[in-house]
């Protein structure tokens, strides 16, 4: 069964939601300082689990080592770039409200 374009065009896409997602948490400083918790300790316990957990399968292979501690970068890299935005969103907001 297919739809004709009117209604396609109407129906909202999958990319559509993850904006309006996107949106929601990034204009939101409550969801936003949640996410940033979530984020934190996905990025704490990725590093933990690769220091104590899997540290010797990591130590096997210098291709896994790369792969998880890169990973772990990115997700830090992340972490900081959030944070970074979530402070200059606060500065925004207060400096809207005085005025």
């Amino acid at each position: 069964m297919y739809l004709d374009d009117h209604r396609m065009s109407r129906l909202e896409t999958d990319w559509d939601r993850s904006k309006s997602l996107a949106r929601a948490i990034l204009h939101d400083r409550r969801m936003r300082r949640r996410w940033l918790g979530r984020w934190l300790l996905l990025t704490v316990a990725w590093m933990a689990t690769g220091l104590w957990i899997f540290d010797r399968w990591l130590a096997d292979s210098p291709w896994r080592f790369l792969g998880w501690w890169g990973i772990c970068a990115l997700l830090a890299c992340g972490l900081m770039a959030f944070a970074l935005y979530d402070a200059a969103a606060v500065v925004r907001e207060e400096r809207d409200d005085s005025e």
